[in-house]
């Protein structure tokens, strides 16, 4: 089978630049394109040379369909609104779309569920091979241990990150939800102030750290009369995300249109 050619959108910030890469050096794929927003000043610039990996004869764009049907795949960690978009043009191309992208709105989350009928779309609040097995042993602990353990996700993140709580927490608290057989959405707590009461039992509280330059560090907290368990993931260099994302790439070509997460990549 020929090298899988893979758009990478946002091409000019630190998650697209590493995503081009992390193309270049994993067999298999290659650069097909790259995408930027109308009226960026990195526009014509070629995408190799923005990753530091030399030119590759790619020079960003601006017209994102015209690029994806000459693609067999996108990769996406840009906003959610820019990924909804993109959701509906990998839908007319019927092609491959990776989503790396977090923040999502319900409505969001429907339209990219309608281009699923027609794409063939991998999404996750992390591409990371390792979080993705934390959350497998979240989900088991969740079941194991009954309300008499309650779960605090807590979760720090570089100063520039725009959505709280993280992907990766929100992530970890649904499959904690899971294990529970409860709805992350009617038992989250996202914050606490003030003269609060009593923790509720069964509610699942996220805390949102933000500083320095930290690529992401989580912790699932179980915590018991006289015991605790703490679960722990943390991200050192962004490329973790960009290899996961790219193998995710390589594992869904192939399949049936619809919407696919990591743990199937994973075979969890």
């Amino acid at each position: 089978m020929s090298d899988m050619r893979l758009v990478v959108v946002g091409a000019g910030g630190r998650m697209g630049r590493q995503l081009v890469r992390a193309v270049t050096e994993m067999p298999g794929v290659t650069v097909s394109g790259a995408i930027e927003h109308k009226g960026s000043d990195l526009l014509g610039k070629d995408a190799g040379v923005l990753a530091e990996i030399g030119e590759l004869g790619i020079p960003l764009t601006d017209d994102p369909l015209a690029t994806f049907v000459k693609a067999d795949g996108v990769l996406d960690f840009t906003r959610p609104e820019a990924t909804v978009g993109f959701a509906e043009l990998t839908a007319q191309a019927r092609i491959v779309h990776v989503i790396g992208t977090t923040g999502f709105e319900d409505d969001h989350l429907a339209k990219i569920e309608a281009a699923a009928r027609h794409a063939t779309i991998v999404k996750s609040g992390n591409m990371s091979l390792g979080v993705n097995l934390l959350a497998e042993l979240v989900r088991s602990a969740a079941r194991a241990l009954d309300e008499d353990f309650d779960i605090e996700i807590m979760e720090m993140h570089h100063r520039h990150k725009v959505d709280a709580p993280s992907g990766t927490a929100l992530l970890l608290g649904e499959v904690a939800a899971a294990g529970r057989e409860i709805s992350l959405k009617d038992r989250s707590v996202r914050s606490r102030d003030g003269v609060t009461g009593e923790r509720r039992a069964g509610d699942i509280g996220f805390a949102t750290l933000r500083g320095g330059s930290i690529v992401g560090d989580h912790t699932v907290i179980l915590a018991g009369e006289g015991e605790r368990i703490e679960l722990t993931h943390r991200a050192q260099d962004r490329a973790i995300f960009a290899r996961g994302a790219v193998k995710a790439a390589l594992w869904v070509r192939g399949q049936k249109p619809g919407l696919y997460s990591m743990a199937d990549v994973l075979g969890l």
